[in-house]
């Protein structure tokens, strides 16, 4: 640290050795990605330059990009920046030709690049043949870290490379990342985890360490604590008002904590501002009307001054540290707030011609800077001409594939009131024809919602809006409601067929509330609407329609017409409709009980999702991926998966809707009643849902803990809503869990009846059909009917529906039906059913299904088996019996003392002698019996 640091020279370093450290520490584990994390001022960038200079001296080389909030749609900005500099760092001959595909975009380097292939009409294409580029320039560079600040102001396009990067890093490639986490989701992927660095503001001392490394002696005690408290720990304000003390020599503290404005930059940086020369002052006001970094000769044009006052004006404002300079030969303020104060600074009219100079600046560009000349003539009051440049920004964005400035743009103009009917339709058209692929689909919708509401829109127009909207709720908000807006949507495009069959395809599919009925009408509407249809899109949506409704019914035929739809040489927009079609597909197997076809089919959706760019089905496919993983009994590490999902893709709710669901699932497992009981109630509680599956699952799953809580009519008030949904949707050859516990809540609920019927209606629904899961559910429901009056069919029954789990491969539901088996044998063979109860309980241990393991081993005891190694009761002393370590098991799962009792067929009262006599044994409380299982010295290890 430089203890002579001061005013003109930077500031001392301090507060930060800690997260200086962890930043060092994980670039040296390349590859690695790091995100600092802070509010604005808080001193995320100096903490990356110290960084980054200290690996430079080990031999790492650092790129940096910026990300802007006035950004031109230029596709990778921020990386292309920080790639202009790699020139000399090229290897030359050894770059592979995908590298060529940056040629375009660094016209200084092409000489050191491989030609640059053909440009692809398809900008998906292009946009792939570009991120390819980029990481192939990356890898080839050695040790090198790409720094990107400022990441709450990312594009799209920026994104989705990160997310890329993130995902498969090249082996010596450090991405380091700067944002504000209050501006914006962070979303980088799931493949891997960044390691975070927060930081927090100074301390007292950390503030007082920077003042005595600018004011010596100076800093007094009183001072310093003024200075904390002005600035609450925020670098950036410290620093301006130590430049302001050094500036205006003040002595004291008193003169320094009762300046104007006593908790802000304002008044240190306002004070600056009035003692700068006039060209100073003209370089100041030009650069915070452009409110992005610009070089000098931008800045003496739009402030009016010849070559050499614009010159001396900037030495001036870097003398006085108003401005720095950003990269070589462009210059900009320390941070945002110092510009919005010197914005506010500027009287009204002459901000107001300035704005009006940066438009006449830019238009003389070619390219102009499309997105700055609508800003900047916004900002200037000329709202007729803003609406011209800012629909010429958005087909500029649009050229360039970056859908995410264009969704911005378009959005900026729907939010108007005052803007005519041809202009509101033609924006809305072009969000609502993008709206699938952008990040903010919230904001979309929410946009076109309100257009939806001008009574002027052409008829055709609104239609092909209300499509847009209806597809982005079903898609990417769950939301059924979407259903109605589709339905809708028919009527107003009847002069469209094309489009109105993507309606019809999408209502076709519709099973909620009772619309499954009308599945296959409105797929013969949709076949009607493109039989003379030159759109290739259109016929094939209907065509994977027809295969997703052969699928949900059963039909065999299926899968031969799966196995011939195009994967490979298809046009790019073909190849995105089979990404989700395959996707569907491998959901409709899944359900059938096709477990390896499914994960077949997903793997190949996942594939197709990155090879196009779609990255919301890409986060569908991994969610579902993590489904089958569950249902194939890989159960390690399944929760930190899904948290990491979670985090990645936070406007997925499918993500966080599969992990509520699967930890309900777990805790049931383990014997946590409460805790599965309210994962299970989270999953129902506020969600409105397009599939009728998720809320039959999740009946399903309250069904099954209401039983396990010997509670036969809450469990049975459980299932009979989502019995008649079954019923009235007629879907019986998609097993969602809800048949074998339906059945058994009504038996136990005294509701023989409606067991029966409900076996007899099943048994109809799968009688010739292709779907061993649903046949699975109904052996062992079958099964559960007769155990009492036949036993021996029973078994014949529990039997087939172990082998058939087996087949599927679901080894948790093989397993319970194994003990359904054992139960029905017990009368008569009990040998037999010790061995598929002991059989049962290996795999459920196996699983950690701790609560169905110690079920079967209580049964095992009833039968007189005894386990191996306990013979007679004895004395424990200070170790834990058999019995104890099966309650500290439970304990150590956060399972409640209920929970306990009903897993262990044990009294309330016994269970909380057990407790007491354990936490005495392990010296601990219920929070620390986990641990004290982990040490092998504890008594649960004598």
């Amino acid at each position: 640290m430089d203890r002579n640091a001061g005013f003109g020279r930077g500031f001392a370093f301090v507060g930060r050795r800690h997260e200086l450290g962890q930043l060092v520490d994980a670039v040296r584990r390349a590859p690695a990605v790091v995100v600092v994390e802070g509010d604005a001022g808080m001193g995320k960038s100096r903490l990356v330059r110290e960084a980054t200079t200290v690996l430079g001296r080990e031999g790492w080389r650092v790129v940096t990009g910026f990300c802007h909030p006035l950004r031109e749609p230029l596709p990778y900005g921020p990386v292309v920046e920080a790639l202009r500099k790699v020139g000399p760092w090229l290897p030359g001959a050894e770059l592979p030709p995908t590298a060529g595909a940056l040629a375009p975009l660094l016209p200084d380097l092409a000489g050191l690049l491989p030609p640059a292939p053909s440009t692809p009409d398809d900008p998906g294409v292009a946009r792939h043949q570009l991120i390819q580029a980029v990481r192939s320039v990356l890898a080839s560079l050695g040790r090198v870290i790409v720094v990107v600040e400022d990441l709450h102001w990312v594009d799209d396009a920026t994104r989705e490379l990160l997310v890329m990067l993130a995902r498969d890093l090249p082996d010596h490639l450090a991405l380091v990342l700067t944002w504000r986490a209050e501006e914006r989701s962070c979303v980088l992927g799931g493949a891997c985890r960044p390691t975070v660095i927060r930081l927090a503001p100074l301390t007292e001392n950390d503030v007082a360490e920077l003042a005595g490394a600018v004011l010596g002696a100076r800093a007094t005690p009183e001072l310093c604590a003024v200075l904390h408290c002005r600035s609450e720990g925020l670098p950036l304000v410290a620093e301006e008002d130590l430049l302001t003390f050094r500036h205006q020599a003040r002595q004291d503290a008193a003169a320094l904590e009762h300046a104007d404005v006593p908790l802000g930059l304002r008044a240190a940086i306002t004070e600056r501002l009035v003692a700068l020369s006039p060209a100073g002052a003209a370089v100041v006001d030009a650069a915070a009307v452009l409110a992005v970094p610009a070089t000098e000769a931008l800045l003496a044009e739009i402030a009016g001054l010849d070559p050499e006052q614009g010159a001396q004006g900037i030495i001036d404002v870097l003398d006085a540290a108003v401005l720095r300079e950003v990269g070589t030969g462009r210059y900009g303020f320390r941070h945002v707030l110092a510009q919005q104060v010197a914005y506010r600074h500027i009287p009204g009219p002459r901000r107001i011609r300035l704005h009006r100079r940066a438009v006449e600046v830019f238009e003389t560009h070619d390219p102009a800077p499309l997105v700055q000349v609508a800003h900047h003539t916004l900002a200037a009051g000329d709202h007729e001409t803003w609406l011209v440049r800012v629909e010429q920004a958005a087909d500029q964005a649009v050229a360039l594939g970056d859908t995410g400035t264009t969704a911005t743009l378009l959005r900026q103009i729907l939010n108007r009131q005052d803007i005519g009917a041809d202009r509101r339709s033609r924006a809305a058209l072009g969000l609502a024809r993008i709206a699938s692929a952008g990040v903010d689909y919230a904001a979309t919708a929410s946009v076109l919602t309100a257009v939806l509401a001008d009574y002027r829109l052409p008829e055709e127009v609104r239609g092909e809006i209300r499509l847009g909207l209806g597809l982005i709720m079903l898609n990417l908000a769950g939301d059924p409601a979407g259903f109605c807006e589709l339905e809708r949507a028919v009527d107003e495009l009847g002069t469209l067929p094309h489009k109105a069959a993507r309606a019809m395809i999408a209502l076709a599919l519709n099973e909620y509330d009772g619309a499954a009925a009308h599945a296959w009408e409105w797929l013969d509407r949709a076949e009607q609407a493109v039989c003379d249809s030159t759109d290739e899109l259109a016929r094939t949506d209907v065509q994977v329609t027809r295969l997703m409704l052969m699928a949900r019914a059963g039909d065999p035929a299926v899968w031969p017409l799966v196995d011939g739809l195009p994967r490979r040489d298809a046009a790019e927009p073909v190849l995105r409709r089979m990404c989700q079609a395959l996707y569907n597909l491998s959901e409709a197997a899944l359900q059938l009980g096709h477990d390896r076809r499914a994960r077949a089919l997903m793997l190949e959706s996942q594939e197709l999702a990155a090879r196009t760019e779609n990255a919301p089905l890409e986060c569908l496919t991994r969610v579902r991926l993590l489904r089958t993983d569950w249902l194939a009994g890989r159960w390690a590490g399944l929760d930190e998966q899904y948290d990491v999902l979670c985090r990645a893709y936070p406007d997925v709710r499918q993500a966080d809707l599969d992990r509520v669901l699967y930890r309900g699932h777990l805790a049931l497992a383990q014997g946590k009643h409460s805790q599965a009981l309210e994962h299970f109630a989270a999953a129902g509680r506020g969600r409105e849902t397009s599939e009728a599956d998720v809320s039959m699952s999740i009946a399903a799953g309250l069904t099954a803990v209401r039983l396990a809580q010997k509670d036969p009519r809450a469990a049975w008030a459980s299932a009979e809503p989502a019995v008649t949904m079954l019923r009235r949707l007629g879907s019986w050859t998609r097993t969602t869990g809800l048949v074998s516990v339906a059945v058994e809540a009504a038996l136990a609920d005294g509701h023989r009846e409606e067991a029966e019927r409900l076996v007899a209606d099943v048994a109809r629904g799968v009688r010739g059909r292709d779907a061993p899961a649903a046949t699975a559910e109904l052996e062992l429901a079958t099964g559960l009917l007769v155990r009492d009056s036949a036993p021996a069919s029973a078994a014949e029954h529990f039997a087939a529906a172990r082998a058939t789990w087996q087949d599927i491969g679901r080894p948790y539901h093989a397993a319970q039906a194994a003990e359904h088996l054992a139960n029905a044998l017990a009368p008569s063979c009990p040998e037999d059913a010790a061995t598929h109860l002991t059989d049962a309980a290996r795999v459920h241990t196996g699983l950690g299904a701790i609560a169905d393991a110690l079920r079967c081993q209580h049964t095992l005891r009833a039968l007189g088996v005894e386990e191996s190694g306990r013979r007679g009761r004895r004395g424990y002393g200070d170790e834990l019996s058999p019995r104890e370590l099966e309650v500290a098991e439970l304990l150590s799962r956060s399972a409640t003392n209920s929970d306990i009792a009903e897993t262990l067929f044990l009294s309330p009262r016994t269970v909380e002698k057990h407790v007491a006599r354990i936490l005495a044994k392990l010296g601990t409380d219920r929070k620390g019996v986990r641990t004290s299982l982990s040490r092998p010295d504890d008594p649960a290890h004598a």
